[in-house]
Formats: C-alpha cells, sequence, structure tokens
C-alpha cells in the first residue's frame, strides 16, 4: 500500500501518515523517513485482536483508516480467519494480517479492527 508521512510523533520511530484511505499513525520500522516522504508498505498489527470486540462487522461499504484517540482503526473486508486464528483484511488490492481469538465471524463482510500499535515497514520494490 502507499502513503505518504505528513509528520512524525513523539515516540521514538512514530509517524503519522495519509492513504488513499484515510489518515493513521504508527511505529515506522526501516530507515528514518522524513515528512512528505511516499513509500510502499505493509502493515503489521502484532497485537492479539478479539472478534466481537476489537474486531467488529460494521455497515460500510468503502476501505478506510482513521484514528479515534489512540486507536487506529482500520475498515475493510474480512477475507479469511484461518484455523490458528490469523485472520485477513482486505484494504483496496492489499491485504493486512493479524491475529485473532473468539466466536466465528462471517466472512466477506465489511468489518472495523480496532488496534493501538500498528508496525509499518517500507517494502523493497
Amino acid at each position: 500500500m502507499k502513503l505518504k508521512i505528513t509528520k512524525c510523533g513523539l515516540k521514538k520511530d512514530e509517524v503519522y501518515f495519509r492513504t488513499d484511505f484515510g489518515e493513521g499513525r504508527g511505529i515506522w520500522c526501516g530507515a528514518p523517513a522524513e515528512p512528505d516522504t511516499e513509500r510502499d508498505v505493509e502493515f503489521e498489527l502484532s497485537e492479539l485482536l478479539m472478534r466481537w470486540v476489537d474486531i467488529l462487522p460494521v455497515p460500510a461499504s468503502e476501505f478506510g483508516i482513521r484514528l479515534d484517540g489512540d486507536k487506529v482503526i482500520f475498515t475493510g473486508v474480512l477475507e479469511n480467519i484461518e484455523e490458528d486464528g490469523t485472520g485477513f483484511l482486505r484494504l483496496g488490492e492489499g491485504l493486512v494480517m493479524f491475529e485473532c481469538l473468539g466466536e466465528p465471524m462471517a466472512l466477506g463482510v465489511f468489518v472495523e479492527v480496532q488496534v493501538r500499535n500498528v508496525s509499518i515497514y517500507p517494502l523493497n520494490i
């Protein structure tokens, strides 16, 4: 996914970014990047998420990324949740992988995934 770094945060390596789907915040995991830098990246959601608590069905029909207090909220299509709890959220053409526990959820519907920690890895294409 393409993003543009808009500013640096207060935490070490924290950046704020803008994508075609909205704005968010995360920890930059690569060579230092300055504001106004555009990069192709991959998101990693490393915290263990709970279905029906951190992952909720929504009546949305558009992909999105937004900030809500200390959380980053990704809105996309829940593509799959494997038996081991590995989940995949479709955001446009890309997938965001996460780990989750809890009761089963319908696949192929829009959901919000709420996280506090987002790691951002630049892709070397």
